[in-house]
């Protein structure tokens, strides 16, 4: 589609030539069949950091991501990127994230930025902790620089961790309650790649739990965490 056809739309993205031919290449590469072994697929575990956590109005930082390889954190083939702001986030948003001001402004260039992950990323599923905010605020990032719907397989693992372990479920929560129960380490938390790559590490368990339960396909892990979802809701609507 040609840019200036594009532009007719008040507030289009404005892409280069050569960014509009790099994200036309992302959308041809087919995506992989989901009725797949985990341990024989490539999958990305993601995180981001954002300047608050408010999904409508606040701004995308940071996404850092770790790749699965056939079951294995694949150390070599993971990302980190900041985007440019055009503005420094809060002081007290800075002092969780780690993210200086000028670090911010000087991020590399948002539509480039989104398009690098987009590369690395290919059309392999997803995975984070507590989907929803990652998963709106790539969408909303890519909506508004790179004009495009993100329409993407992700799973939970907040919702898989419960769904294999009920009788944990109601002490732990958050990723650092599971992470600690699982003693896994993370020195840098709030880093969006060192928490991509301790997601990772609780993913593994997820995998290596559920192949006991004979769940070893990533569509088996999404119906597990559609499962767990609705379990959710209904405890939530008795509650109530």
């Amino acid at each position: 589609m040609k840019q200036w056809f594009r532009n007719l739309f008040g507030n289009a993205p404005r892409l280069t030539e050569q960014q509009l031919v790099r994200l036309e290449t992302w959308r041809t590469i087919p995506p992989p069949p989901m009725a797949v072994s985990v341990n024989k697929m490539r999958c990305v575990v993601v995180d981001v950091e954002t300047s608050g956590l408010n999904l409508m109005k606040d701004r995308l930082i940071s996404i850092g991501a770790i790749s699965l390889i056939n079951g294995q954190i694949s150390l070599s083939d993971s990302f980190y990127i900041v985007l440019q702001q055009p503005n420094a986030s809060h002081k007290d948003n800075i002092l969780l994230h780690g993210i200086g001001g000028a670090a911010q402004i000087e991020g590399v260039p948002p539509i480039d930025a989104l398009l690098n992950f987009l590369d690395f990323l290919g059309k392999d599923p997803l995975v984070a902790f507590h989907v929803v905010f990652d998963q709106t605020m790539i969408r909303n990032a890519i909506s508004q620089y790179l004009g495009m719907s993100f329409k993407h397989p992700w799973v939970d693992v907040a919702y898989i961790m419960p769904a294999l372990n009920p009788n944990l479920a109601g002490n732990l929560r958050t990723l650092d309650d599971w992470n600690g129960h699982y003693n896994i380490q993370n020195d840098a938390r709030h880093n969006a790649l060192a928490d991509a790559l301790v997601t990772a590490q609780l993913f593994q368990v997820a995998l290596a739990q559920a192949r006991k339960k004979n769940i070893t396909e990533f569509s088996g892990l999404m119906d597990l965490e559609k499962s767990q979802s609705w379990l959710n809701s209904q405890s939530s609507y008795k509650m109530h």
